[in-house]
């Protein structure tokens, strides 16, 4: 233990090198398994679109909404989620799935959503690359 503590004294950069490193590994770790709890496998975004009656939401631009979407999307591109939020439903319990290329983008989309109170949240892993790759069909309408 006296080593411990002589070291530390030594090297107090170090220490606090150590002591920031591991905050921000624990804060990662915080951040990807509450972002897993929203998260939803394509099968699983079958059943709350077939069975929950879900709001899906594509947040990409409307470019790429155009070039392939999954049936009865929404299109509200993520720059312009902030200003069109609480248009989305009147009920903030109404299931939303969110989605856009890989999921990255509308991971965030489900944060901001949650933060303005919607309880129901869940995002398309993979986006829609996942869907496409599980040989689900998207439309150009």
């Amino acid at each position: 233990m006296e080593q411990i503590i002589e070291f530390a004294g030594n090297h107090p950069f170090l220490i606090g090198a150590f002591v920031v490193v591991l905050i921000m590994v624990i804060k990662a770790e915080l951040d990807h398994q509450t972002s897993r709890s929203w998260q939803v496998d394509p099968t699983a975004a079958i059943r709350l679109m077939n069975n929950d009656d879900a709001l899906v939401l594509d947040v990409r631009e409307a470019k790429d909404f155009g070039e392939g979407h999954i049936k009865q999307a929404q299109n509200v591109p993520f720059s312009a989620l902030k200003d069109k939020i609480d248009s989305l439903s009147s009920d903030k319990s109404t299931p939303i799935l969110a989605y856009c290329r890989s999921g990255n983008i509308s991971g965030k989309a489900c944060r901001l959503l949650k933060g303005s109170g919607y309880e129901n949240v869940h995002n398309l892993s993979g986006g829609i690359i996942g869907w496409q790759d599980a040989n689900l069909p998207v439309t150009k309408k």
